[in-house]
């Protein structure tokens, strides 16, 4: 993309009716739509023959996963902004969509204006992760992030049975050491004990 180009997206979702709110959208913008695709086949076939600016994707499509949309992207291309759409309140989809590559995720309630600016920020760091509206799963993220690599065993060892005393051996750590790292692990994911440590550590695809 030129400095005076307008930046050219391509939309990926099987509802017409989304692709065409979004594509008034960004041409009120400035940008341009170069394409549609209603399906992962489409789209991948879209992007090598038009090497687009940005996408937009749904995490759902109808002969797979937009995540592995993302994913062939980013194997290709480290410039391309990614914006990906989805209807879904799990943390875990954001935060697969964080792994896979992709530059932003918005949720498709949210205001168009939000995908507009989710797709004019992500040209700009196509690589620097935002969620706009979802700070309470960012903070779970950054939370999460924080982990040690000792911490993370301990966490991960919470779902085997067994008392606190019982997990230390199987680490061959002393029960207070474990303690101590729990105290952080509890600390970090803001949860109150053992079952809201496991419940989050599921949520994020810790375990």
């Amino acid at each position: 993309m030129s400095a005076l180009a307008a930046p050219s997206v391509l939309l990926i979702d099987d509802h017409p009716s989304v692709r065409s709110g979004i594509k008034k959208a960004i041409e009120v913008a400035g940008m341009l739509c170069c394409g549609e695709a209603a399906s992962r086949a489409e789209a991948l076939a879209q992007i090598a023959h038009k090497s687009p600016d940005a996408v937009v994707v749904d995490l759902h499509l109808p002969d797979g996963s937009g995540l592995d949309v993302v994913q062939w992207i980013r194997k290709h291309s480290q410039d391309m902004a990614i914006i990906v759409l989805t209807m879904s309140d799990e943390e875990s989809h954001l935060i697969a969509a964080m792994r896979a590559g992709a530059s932003s995720f918005v949720k498709k309630t949210a205001p168009i204006n939000d995908v507009v600016a989710a797709i004019r920020s992500s040209l700009l760091q196509p690589k620097n992760f935002s969620a706009p509206g979802i700070v309470s799963a960012l903070q779970n993220i950054e939370a999460a992030s924080f982990l040690t690599p000792r911490e993370l065993t301990v966490l991960q060892s919470l779902s085997a049975p067994g008392t606190n005393s019982d997990l230390a051996k199987s680490l061959y750590i002393s029960e207070a050491t474990f303690k101590t790292h729990l105290a952080a692990i509890y600390r970090k994911l803001q949860v109150k004990n053992r079952l809201g440590a496991i419940t989050k550590a599921r949520g994020l695809n810790l375990l």
